[in-house]
């Protein structure tokens, strides 16, 4: 195994943690559970802070992919979905992941030139996309078959659920209240 496959991997597994950890804080601010001992500042800026290394470390796992010879992806398959030679679905899903990625990081900082519909219409974009990502990870993923990897993919699963499950039930309350 060279160097690249290593890069491609941890980068990716980060990628992936960071990617749910954003997930979480962001849907934990919206849903108002982040408690008052921080100022919503703070929860914002660390929430998009973790956003934009979850892109970061995305392209580090491109980039590495490419670079490693032995990986049969080219810049077809970077940027194109379904173009891969092997595990095409697999591949596809890493790169709508990406586009969806990118979408939500690259919209957030000039999000007051969008109307708030529109802006939180694009960063839903976050829950498939980390769920396409997972996917990926798990497809195309050399780890796939080891208990840890299992075991952190499960894990990752509940804490992205965990936050969903809180926003939607302050959702309904908030709808069963006015």
């Amino acid at each position: 195994m060279s160097a690249w496959w290593y890069l491609t991997r941890s980068s990716g597994i980060v990628a992936m943690v960071l990617a749910v950890t954003a997930l979480f804080w962001g849907l934990m601010f919206s849903a108002r559970a982040t408690g008052n001992r921080l100022r919503p500042a703070w929860w914002l800026d660390l929430h998009n802070w973790l956003g934009g290394l979850t892109l970061l470390f995305t392209g580090v796992h491109i980039l590495a992919s490419f670079a490693d010879h032995n990986s049969g992806i080219g810049l077809k398959q970077i940027f194109v979905a379904g173009q891969a030679s092997y595990q095409t679905t697999a591949i596809t899903f890493g790169v709508l992941a990406t586009y969806a990625f990118a979408a939500v990081v690259l919209t957030s900082w000039p999000k007051l030139r969008f109307r708030r519909k529109t802006w939180r219409m694009v960063h839903l974009l976050s829950l498939p996309a980390a769920a396409l990502a997972g996917i990926h990870a798990y497809q195309v993923g050399s780890d796939q078959q080891t208990t840890l990897f299992r075991s952190l993919l499960v894990i990752l699963v509940g804490i992205a659920v965990f936050p969903v499950a809180l926003r939607l039930l302050d959702l309904a309350t908030r709808r069963r209240d006015s």
